[in-house]
């Protein structure tokens, strides 16, 4: 919300700050059901109109600039309100220009605000400048350039702040969860990809274990490429990255054949596989592909069996394993991982069984979320590995718009959300933010205890677009 006398520069502010679309002005809609915005007769109309609009975007969650006076205590109070009943912040700002300046633009428009009106606007504007900061806006702001940001952002000036001040350090994978482009240019642009990957600093590339594009991000019939075959050819394009899965289903694959797979890679890629492990879910693609989708109590036995096989399979001698579900008669295998350890990374947030589980066999956790769930799902881990008495990760699957600036924030989630989406709601779902946003972000997610981040980037493989560049330029803060 606005507020300030006529003259004190709201429309042109608010122009320089924001779209067209989100900009509710009185003026504006006088000309719109009356002869023109000077239209003084037509001003109840265009108030009433005002009000139908700011309350039909407000109710979908839409960033609206009410662009009046703001000088009445009661519309003041209507707007707070009905961004509280919609979960939305409620923001004023003030408009704190000399008279003389007020008076001075009012002439020098085409159809100035009658003298009368705007001295009495003059006049009342001391009081509600004095008001303001005691009527329940979530902040008042001078008229400085602003950014409208999600609510992952909300703190990341001040996290980012603390980066540059007192840095730490955080891993980064590169999450790859669409295979775009057609079959015909898919294994160039992977190579391209992984060295681009590898330049930019991530330390570990990661694919989803799917054998059809999930739902929440493509197509059934979308390209997509098998996992651990995709990973050796990854692991002959390049040269320091871990690879693995987030994460491999156990229903998946006998356990006895993925480890021979996972010892494969490690050798072949010369020590860097990473096994991803998880309880397997898309009930579909199980039905799809004639294989069994057990209960998830069965699942839960064979998981917690594969967790304790694997590095008895990667192990020296052939002893046999006998678990809840899965009886080994001989877990002999060679070549060996190169790797003394193969590590686990087990997917999942369920804070009394997975997490659980996590604690007592794997070397990590990922988990899902917002930072809120993100630091009590860290919490429950260290509550659970304090109990087994062992040091276990925590890491985070997210995604991240990077952008340098804001209008190229702003440019590529219009290029990429899709047709009929709102803007703000794709840019939060994609957490679209600036090099700077990120960083603060990710310094966030430090603070509560992730020590790797793998990051899907909706933009990867776009022409015209560098994903990885700006991202380059988040990771080298945190080294």
């Amino acid at each position: 919300m606005l507020a300030g006398p006529s003259g004190s520069g709201k429309s042109t502010w608010a122009a320089a700050q924001f779209a067209s679309d989100m900009i509710v002005s009185s003026d504006r809609l006088r000309g719109v059901v009356g002869s023109g915005e000077d239209d003084i007769a037509a001003s109840a109309d265009a108030f009433a109109l005002l009000e139908e609009i700011v309350s039909r975007r407000v109710a979908r969650s839409l960033t609206t600039v009410i662009d009046t006076t703001g000088l009445d205590a009661v519309s003041r109070a209507r707007w707070r309100e009905l961004a509280r009943a919609h979960g939305m912040a409620a923001v004023a700002v003030g408009f704190d220009e000399p008279a003389a300046v007020c008076r001075a633009r009012n002439r020098a428009r085409r159809h100035p605000v009658p003298a009368e009106v705007l001295s009495g606007q003059l006049r009342a504007w001391p009081a509600v400048r004095a008001a303001l900061p005691t009527e329940g806006f979530d902040v008042v702001l001078s008229p400085e350039p602003v950014r409208v940001v999600s609510e992952a952002f909300a703190d990341a000036t001040a996290a980012a702040a603390r980066q540059h001040e007192r840095p730490v350090g955080l891993r980064f994978a590169l999450h790859l969860s669409a295979f775009p482009g057609g079959a015909a240019t898919l294994a160039p642009a992977l190579r391209e990809i992984a060295a681009a990957a590898e330049t930019a600093g991530f330390d570990a590339i990661y694919v989803m274990d799917h054998f059809r594009q999930i739902p929440q991000v493509g197509r059934a019939w979308d390209d997509f490429l098998e996992s651990w075959t995709t990973l050796a050819w990854l692991a002959a394009c390049t040269e320091r990255v871990r690879l693995g899965t987030l994460v491999t289903g156990v229903t998946y694959r006998n356990v006895g054949h993925l480890a021979k797979i996972v010892a494969t890679l490690d050798v072949l890629s010369g020590g860097r596989a990473v096994c991803g492990l998880g309880l397997g879910w898309f009930e579909a693609e199980h039905k799809a592909y004639g294989w069994p989708f057990p209960p998830v109590g069965e699942r839960y036995e064979l998981l917690e069996d594969a967790l304790q096989a694997l590095p008895v399979l990667w192990g020296p001698g052939g002893k046999p394993f006998r678990g809840k579900v899965l009886d080994l008669p001989d877990t002999s295998g060679y070549p060996r991982p190169l790797q003394p350890h193969v590590p686990i990374v087990l997917g999942g947030g369920g804070e009394r069984r997975t997490l659980r589980l996590a604690a007592r066999y794997a070397d990590s956790a990922n988990v899902l979320g917002d930072l809120t769930t993100v630091a009590r799902k860290a919490a429950v881990l260290r509550d659970h590995s304090a109990e087994t008495g062992r040091d276990v990760e925590l890491t985070h699957l997210t995604t991240a718009l990077v952008g340098t600036d804001g209008p190229e924030v702003d440019a590529l989630v219009q290029a990429l959300r899709p047709r009929g989406a709102d803007p703000a709601r794709y840019a939060a779902a994609m957490h679209a933010g600036t090099v700077a946003d990120q960083v603060g972000r990710f310094r966030e997610l430090a603070d509560v205890g992730v020590a790797e981040v793998a990051v899907r980037l909706p933009d990867l493989g776009r022409a015209g677009s560098d994903p990885l560049g700006r991202m380059a330029e988040v990771i080298a803060r945190f080294r």
